[in-house]
């Protein structure tokens, strides 16, 4: 049965989820279930040692901004760095001349004319594709069968591996991602990313020998054939990269997507707003993101004596910076917790901030709301949410859907 729009309404706002410990510890099973409520109160305290992350976490709009806009103080280069660990030395891991270097070699392939002209078109159909298949079942994990499907073959088709499965993407994504954060240590999630690790440099290194000989607008292609500011990237700088992307390529654009699919499943007036007048969906997106923010927490290392929201921090401190707490954060928004695609325009950080800026970003953008969404809500316009089958979201590092059942 799908149920009345009160229920949807009630499901919209945050769980009650689990809490702190009986102690008042805060526990990472309490953010991975149900962040929200933690990070208000982290956010009345300022910037907050947290044991069971091992870090500082920083919570506020206006700290969030200042780490991210001062390098010098706060270095990517964080040492014993999960993801460094995970996937080699990317661009996301490093600063100054070696950052540019990196970032400027695949950028072309991801920048926002190359992503308009070219694989917007591409977006589409894909999307359509997809839903023509599903279309007449009435009913999906839309997780399971659209967005995850759908983010791993525009990303095959992107990064240059057009010929690895929707099943190889994802599993790699996954499994890269579990690994960057596995602040818990936990073997098994070590022994799934390294599989994956040596499978992508298995395919990375295919990719690269093919378009040594015949370039395309992938980025692989753009990372091979770049002269790196005078030194050409190596093959271990290209596979660490070519993870980089696969990582947030995938998670990004399908937990974002998930999200807007549910803020509008949830808030019936607003995605009635968005049918009639189809030059909103990029606001849902932005919404969207701001809301529920897929790249919730990302690290730094302090890199000299510095203080934050009062709070003194030394070099070699490790911060967790928490985007999503930022991006609810009832200092710079109003109404914090509510999805309202029409409140005034103000940036999010849902992509970061400053140098270290998403490279991804419009191509993300392009999927949920140039293509994903207007295929989705005008082609299934009978599309509902399937309460007797209750979403579930989880994660507080990278956040989004683990099922999300719909009819139409």
């Amino acid at each position: 049965m799908v149920r009345d729009g009160a229920a949807l309404s009630a499901l919209a706002h945050d769980r009650h989820g689990a809490g702190p410990s009986d102690d008042g510890e805060i526990t990472l099973a309490a953010l991975a279930d149900n962040p929200y409520p933690l990070y208000r109160r982290l956010r009345d305290e300022g910037v907050v040692w947290v044991e069971a992350a091992n870090r500082w976490l920083v919570t506020r709009w206006a700290d969030v901004d200042a780490v991210e806009r001062d390098s010098d103080s706060f270095t990517a280069m964080e040492e014993q760095s999960l993801q460094t660990r995970v996937m080699g030395r990317t661009m996301l891991r490093s600063d100054g001349a070696a950052h540019r270097r990196l970032r400027r070699a695949a950028q072309g392939a991801l920048s926002p004319q190359t992503v308009e002209r070219h694989w917007l078109p591409e977006f589409r159909r894909l999307a359509n594709h997809l839903i023509a298949e599903l279309q007449p079942r009435g009913a999906a994990d839309l997780m399971r069968e659209f967005c995850g499907p759908y983010a791993a073959r525009c990303l095959g088709q992107v990064l240059g591996l057009p010929g690895a499965g929707d099943a190889d993407l994802q599993f790699w994504s996954q499994a890269l991602m579990d690994g960057c954060a596995n602040y818990g240590d936990d073997p098994e999630v070590w022994e799934r990313s390294e599989r994956a690790v040596a499978q992508i440099d298995a395919a990375t290194d295919e990719a690269v020998e093919r378009v040594r000989s015949v370039p395309d607008h992938s980025v692989i292609s753009a990372m091979v054939h770049s002269d790196g500011d005078g030194s050409p990237l190596t093959g271990e700088e290209i596979r660490a990269n070519t993870k980089l992307v696969i990582g947030g390529g995938l998670n990004e654009p399908r937990d974002g997507l998930g999200f807007a699919v549910w803020a509008l499943l949830t808030h019936p007036e607003q995605r009635w707003m968005t049918a009639a007048d189809e030059s909103l969906w990029p606001a849902v997106t932005e919404e969207a993101l701001r809301w529920m923010s897929p790249l919730a927490m990302f690290p730094r290392q302090v890199a000299r004596p510095v203080k934050l929201s009062g709070t003194a921090l030394e070099p070699g401190a490790r911060l967790g910076v928490l985007v999503a707490s930022a991006n609810r954060d009832e200092r710079h928004w109003d109404d914090p917790d509510r999805f309202d695609i029409t409140r005034p325009k103000r940036r999010n950080v849902a992509f970061g901030v400053g140098h270290h800026f998403c490279l991804g970003v419009w191509m993300a953008r392009h999927q949920i709301g140039g293509a994903a969404l207007p295929a989705l809500f005008g082609r299934l316009p009978a599309l509902a949410a399937d309460l007797d089958h209750p979403p579930e979201i989880r994660g507080w590092v990278f956040r989004g859907h683990t099922r999300l059942h719909v009819t139409w």
